[in-house]
């Protein structure tokens, strides 16, 4: 005797259910490798680039630490690195791709913005529309550096904050700017930049704080020399 079996049954719909899930899943793993994968690569490429001195895949870095910031410091923080060292990196790899644009902007176009922290706890300067004016008493560096950079054409403002700083730009639209502070202070500034479309260089103080900190000037003098001549030595 012979068994027949009978033909099994279709759902109606079922291929396209099966096919949405199967969709579902492929977005998932996308996601997940976005959100994990990608992470673990950029922080791997960042820091052999900070072992041996020197940018791997330096484009794709800077678009990877932009997009997946969040994860990236995370990670850090879950194999106990310092990621305040990947936020310096960060901004080095930021200068140094912009190079090459900033150095072809006329220095008249450029502003400099340094923080109110460098100056003397016993600074007299006013606080004006436009930031403090330096009154030139010789208690810090800041008077004669700005000087300096002025007599270079440099636009140069004392900034109480970063409010001063998105104000003076919308004033005087500069095309470039160099940005004197501490971590967050000068990566807020570039992604500010960033956004405004304006060409963005950043020094980073010495040491954090708020009041008598310090900047290596010469630091400052190799960015804002840059595509220009010294007119005096410092």
């Amino acid at each position: 005797m012979s068994i027949e079996y009978l033909p099994t049954p279709t759902i109606p719909g079922a291929g396209f259910w099966e096919q949405l899930i199967f969709t579902i899943g492929e977005v998932t793993l996308i996601i997940l490798a976005f959100f994990i994968i990608i992470p673990i690569v950029v922080l791997a490429i960042s820091f052999l680039s900070i072992h041996h001195r020197r940018f791997y895949f330096p484009r794709l870095l800077k678009a990877g630490l932009t997009l997946t910031e969040g994860t990236v410091k995370a990670l850090c923080k879950l194999f106990g690195l310092d990621d305040k060292e990947l936020t310096a990196f960060f901004i080095h790899l930021h200068n140094t791709l912009s190079t090459t644009a900033f150095t072809a902007i006329p220095v008249e176009n450029r502003a400099i913005f340094v923080p109110q922290c460098l100056r003397n706890s016993q600074c007299p300067a006013n606080l004006t529309p436009e930031g403090l004016v330096c009154k030139r008493c010789g208690r810090c560096e800041v008077g004669k550096n700005i000087d300096v950079l002025e007599s270079y054409g440099y636009k140069v403002w004392i900034a109480p904050g970063s409010t001063l700083i998105k104000r003076m730009v919308k004033k005087y639209q500069p095309e470039a700017l160099i940005g004197v502070g501490c971590l967050m202070e000068v990566k807020e500034g570039i992604e500010m930049a960033d956004k405004l479309g304006i060409v963005a260089m950043g020094v980073l103080t010495m040491k954090d704080g708020c009041v008598e900190t310090m900047v290596n000037w010469p630091d400052v003098y190799d960015v804002a020399c840059l595509g220009i001549k010294k007119s005096s030595s410092q």
